[in-house]
């Protein structure tokens, strides 16, 4: 299925409404100690800011991991976004699978804390480049 640009235009801004109110969310539940929530909330504000990008610029993905794949493909390996960032997304990713689905492995503070600058780095990169398009 084709959005057409007027639709794909309209998704795009209200997924970097919900990856700014996510980030949010994480910054929230920092005060709180919810150190796994702080893990999960990061991760989809990057999560709504990549699709986002990928959205506008007609590209799909079905799963998590393809949204990985996709922004790697279409984007880190073509230097349009760094390694570095790259990487952070999947990192974020991997913390979120823990958190959500390990209960062996606990999160904590310095688990997700310094995260928090990147991943509104990461969103900050995801708008600037939506915005340029």
């Amino acid at each position: 299925m084709t959005l057409e640009q007027k639709d794909r235009d309209v998704l795009v801004t209200l997924r970097l409404r919900r990856a700014k109110e996510t980030i949010n969310e994480a910054r929230d539940n920092m005060l709180l100690g919810h150190w796994r929530v702080v893990a999960n909330r990061l991760y989809y504000a990057c999560y709504y800011a990549a699709t986002a990008l990928l959205i506008k610029n007609n590209l799909t993905a079905h799963t998590h991991v393809g949204v990985i794949n996709q922004l790697g493909f279409h984007f880190v390996t073509k230097g349009i976004i760094s390694m570095e960032q790259g990487k952070l997304y999947r990192n974020l990713f991997e913390k979120r699978q823990v958190s959500d689905y390990d209960d062996w492995i606990s999160i904590d503070e310095q688990d997700v804390k310094p995260l928090l600058e990147p991943a509104e780095e990461f969103i900050a990169e995801m708008e600037k480049l939506i915005n340029k398009q």
